[in-house]
């Protein structure tokens, strides 16, 4: 049930005439409490867009009551009148769930925003404003799939979660296809639990569990401006797990649904892994793994099955990493084509037949490892990005 599995949420996901198809594009969930604690984390886009300056006005109280979320527009790049709009949206839709509920007290500093879209134009209230009413009509237990198909753009199927704890759990959905980068991914995610636990310990689980998931999703490089991971715990099991327990099952929520994102990225058909190990520290171990995955030679040669493992090492050598580059193995899925810097293994060895890659990079200099997650670059992805606003 995704957002909804855990106790004390509701949601919904309507269609209000944002797609020009038809489609669900307007998502609600709701936290029924007792509790309202929320922690979030945004693009760090210096470019943000209305909804998310918004909702960072909100998370600074550390109170999240209801989230509406939009596909069919981003609402960036519009000035003062798109955060206006942004604005109504929220005082909307708080007066309608006050209105609905006598025992749900919501005001417009409660309610997070998100938008997903096309840069630079403004919403149409003259159908947004009504999709926000029939989603409050239309909340339910049962409407997390809704909601999580609501806030699609060009993912290819809806991406939910759900994780145990011990007599509480994590729900979750997001979106994203493409500007998958760091600091997510034009993507929104919320991640819903019935924990007991403060804005502090929500504030340090999600920034934990977005620092290796979220953020170490590198797909084309490219970093959106409203990228929003909102966390929500209602305390309706009336349990409070530690800050590991909370922290362990938040990041494990989180990966299962970056993974989802990159296994939908658009255009993609092969998903990589790239396991940096040896590293003198966890940045560089990142910073190697990243400049590999956003290689558009190592991209399109996995395109087309072709185990170039010289474009990696190439990558590997932009980096300001502490390595020797004579030093250097490189294995793509599990052959090591190259040793200490040169050609080892036979590279017609490399099945690459399957869409599951994994290249694995030992630098010799630490005990450090980090993993980052692409894909290949494909002539779908460029010719779905090709026309994307005509």
């Amino acid at each position: 049930m995704s957002v909804t599995a855990p106790k004390g949420f509701r949601a919904s996901g309507v269609a209000a005439g944002l797609k020009s198809s038809g489609a669900l594009d307007v998502a609600l969930v709701v936290n029924d409490g007792p509790d309202a604690t929320a922690a979030g984390v945004f693009t760090a886009n210096r470019v943000k867009a209305a909804p998310v300056l918004w909702s960072q006005q909100v998370l600074r109280a550390g109170i999240v009551r209801a989230v509406v979320l939009n596909s069919g527009g981003a609402n960036a790049c519009t000035g003062p009148l798109g955060f206006q709009d942004t604005h109504a949206t929220a005082e909307f839709a708080a007066g309608t769930l006050t209105a609905s509920n006598a025992r749900l007290l919501v005001g417009a500093s409660d309610v997070a925003v998100c938008s997903t879209g096309l840069i630079g134009e403004r919403l149409p209230m003259d159908k947004l404003i009504p999709g926000v009413r029939s989603a409050v009509r239309a909340l339910s237990r049962d409407g997390g799939p809704a909601a999580a198909e609501a806030i699609m753009t060009t993912d290819t199927r809806p991406k939910t979660t759900v994780v145990a704890g011990t007599g509480w759990r994590v729900g979750g959905m997001a979106k994203g296809a493409g500007m998958l980068a760091p600091a997510m991914a034009t993507m929104l995610c919320v991640l819903t639990t019935d924990a007991v636990a403060g804005s502090g310990a929500l504030d340090e689980a999600l920034r934990e569990a977005c620092r290796v998931t979220f953020d170490r999703v590198d797909s084309d490089g490219c970093m959106s401006t409203n990228d929003t991971v909102l966390l929500l715990a209602s305390g309706a099991s009336g349990i409070e797990p530690t800050q590991a327990e909370l922290t362990a099952a938040v990041t494990a929520a989180a990966h299962d649904l970056a993974q989802q994102l990159v296994g939908d990225a658009e255009g993609a058909t092969k998903q990589i892994a790239i396991e940096v190990v040896g590293a003198a520290s966890e940045a560089d171990a990142v910073e190697v793994g990243r400049s590999v995955a956003r290689n558009n030679l190592v991209k399109t040669a996995l395109f087309g099955n072709d185990p170039n493992w010289g474009r990696i090492l190439a990558a590997v050598g932009t980096t300001a990493a502490a390595y020797e580059p004579d030093a250097v193995d490189v294995a793509v899925n599990g052959v090591w084509v190259c040793r200490s810097g040169a050609a080892a293994e036979d590279r017609s060895k490399v099945d690459l037949a399957g869409r599951d890659v994994t290249i694995r990079i030992n630098l010799h200099a630490g005990e450090a490892t980090a993993t980052i997650w692409t894909n290949d670059l494909s002539h779908a992805y460029v010719h779905e990005n090709s026309a994307y606003s005509t």
